[in-house]
């Protein structure tokens, strides 16, 4: 990695209706060959300067030249050109949608066959797959290995919508839908959680940070998949993250581990600020995936889940850089 330090930083914006955004920032130093999270900053809500130029503030104060979000950084298909000569959703003539929805037949079709040639291997493991076991493996199997599971074919009838969908959403539905079901209880939609507001507001900002900065799109929970993945975390301490009296300590078990295995130094108010803050904590998050990506440690999608521009980055713990 050279020998001047290298840094990146990780900013949630997600569910900011109170604007209390978290900059988490690791910095690389060479000559200890390691870790630092050097600043963790917050745009409170009693601040008097504006919210967005403190923001700006930060990217130049730490000469930053890349920031992870987890907000859209690209457009889905369907756009205003087409208005004039739109045929509806469901008959959208872009490639990228087409495409998209052919994989998505063909997955429907293949898993139709599948049950077809051998109708009682399907319901044996059709049934098998509905059994409660706590000790399973989560990414033992992708969601579009077969046979494929009820919620993942709903999703699949339901159809990839232009104005709502991205081709990525259909990547990490493959890789991830049954995971994130089942563990996070949510379907990833590119827009399905996205306020007008936050959306308008991110426009505005991209437009007044340095043009040398490189803004990369990525998912708080599918990192938090793949720490399990590479068993640095465990299932029951993912799932604990949504009980109310043990979020704070499944947190603080996550960020040691991660500390632990990445070789990262977090200070004690840091670790505090991270452990009691869930903002702070995805924002963090976050961080490590730009970790992951400047240690050459990402997931590779295809280049028809990233034509659109928005550099989503998904990363791997599997092989440490």
């Amino acid at each position: 990695m050279g020998t001047q330090p290298k840094n990146v930083a990780g900013m949630s914006l997600g569910g900011g209706r109170r604007e209390n955004f978290f900059l988490s920032l690791l910095e690389y130093y060479p000559e200890k060959k390691r870790w630092f999270l050097k600043s963790l900053h917050q745009v409170k809500d009693e601040e008097i300067r504006d919210r967005d130029e403190i923001i700006a503030s930060w990217v130049e104060q730490y000469e930053l030249r890349q920031l992870i979000v987890d907000f859209p950084l690209s457009r889905p298909p369907c756009e205003e050109a087409c208005l004039n000569s739109c045929s509806g959703a469901h008959a959208c003539p872009r490639r990228e949608v087409m495409e998209v929805r052919e994989e998505m037949k063909k997955l429907l079709d293949e898993d139709a066959e599948y049950e077809r040639v051998n109708p009682k291997k399907y319901e044996q493991d059709r049934v098998a797959s509905l059994e409660v076991d706590y000790s399973k493996n989560l990414t033992k199997k992708n969601a579009d290995e077969h046979m494929l599971s009820r919620s993942f074919k709903r999703k699949l009838r339901k159809g990839f919508v232009p104005y709502w969908h991205r081709p990525i959403d259909f990547w990490i539905w493959k890789n991830y839908y049954d995971q994130l079901l089942e563990v996070f209880k949510m379907s990833y939609d590119s827009f399905g959680n996205v306020s007008v507001m936050l959306l308008a507001r991110l426009k505005y900002l991209v437009r007044h940070l340095p043009r040398d900065l490189k803004m990369y799109e990525s998912s708080i929970e599918i990192c938090l998949i793949e720490l399990y993945r590479a068993r640095i975390i465990s299932k029951s301490t993912l799932l604990q993250l949504f009980d109310l009296e043990l979020a704070s300590s499944a947190r603080e078990l996550i960020v040691q581990q991660i500390e632990k295995q990445m070789d990262i130094f977090i200070y004690e108010n840091d670790l505090d600020t991270i452990i009691k803050n869930e903002q702070a904590f995805d924002s963090f998050i976050l961080s490590v995936v730009g970790q992951r990506m400047l240690m050459n440690g990402l997931r590779e999608i295809p280049e028809w889940g990233t034509s659109d521009g928005g550099n989503f980055i998904v990363p791997s713990f599997l092989a440490q850089g």
